[in-house]
């Protein structure tokens, strides 16, 4: 059941964290995989060390990802997981910084979602946050932005059908984005995280890599948010 060979997997935001364990998970499933990425230089080293296709891409520009579709192929699998997103509660995260966050992970989104061709038997896959359930007064937007992209996943899988849509919601995963704390405000935080959870760890990308990949791979799944988060919503 876990084969993947013959198939194309398109990640954007495949040259770190969730959406790189996802790019290496496929092709090491037999799939041939393209990562896409805004940022060309560091695109180029990740697909080069993964032994996969590079495309860079830019999700906020409506009129790049449409160049893009229309030139490259039709693809089995599309995983979005692409997102530059500030958090903090509305009354103090500036007004601009929210809308940059919309346009980055919504609107990225939305902009993959009408342009991107798809096999009929495939999967458009989009990577949320369990804040859209369990919010939190220090990321009321980030809440937001994710409860719309599983809304629009549940839309998108009746509209597209019979290509498969769903959503993938991590809770707390150590990845890039925490690389701004110092390593032991982030390793302590990361352990007090983890005491709170009934799985007694903080989620790591290959964690959410693996549900991914069973959203790609199960043919009965669509219409559905994952979430995968140690415990988090009912702890």
């Amino acid at each position: 059941m876990f084969d993947l060979s013959g198939q194309s997997v398109l990640v954007i935001g495949g040259s770190s964290g969730i959406g790189r364990a996802t790019a290496e998970a496929a092709k090491s499933l037999g799939a041939a995989v393209t990562i896409a990425a805004r940022n060309p230089e560091k695109l180029a080293a990740v697909a080069a060390e993964l032994g996969v296709a590079g495309a860079p891409l830019d999700t906020t520009d409506n009129a790049a990802v449409e160049a893009f579709f229309a030139s490259a192929p039709v693809f089995d699998h599309v995983v979005v997981s692409a997102a530059a997103t500030k958090s903090g509660p509305v009354r103090v995260l500036p007004l601009e910084a929210a809308r940059a966050a919309m346009e980055s992970k919504f609107w990225g989104a939305y902009h993959v979602a009408r342009s991107a061709r798809i096999a009929p038997h495939g999967s458009l896959t989009f990577i949320t946050g369990y804040l859209s359930q369990r919010p939190s007064a220090a990321a009321t937007t980030q809440g937001a932005i994710n409860a719309a992209l599983e809304a629009l996943a549940r839309g998108l899988a009746l509209e597209l059908a019979p290509v498969r849509v769903n959503a993938v919601s991590p809770g707390l995963v150590d990845t890039p984005v925490w690389s701004g704390l110092a390593p032991e405000a982030k390793a302590a935080m990361f352990a007090q995280a983890a005491a709170r959870l009934p799985a007694r760890i903080t989620g790591k990308p290959e964690h959410i890599a693996l549900q991914v990949i069973a959203a790609l791979l199960n043919p009965y799944m669509t219409g559905t948010t994952s979430f995968i988060d140690g415990g988090g919503l009912i702890a």
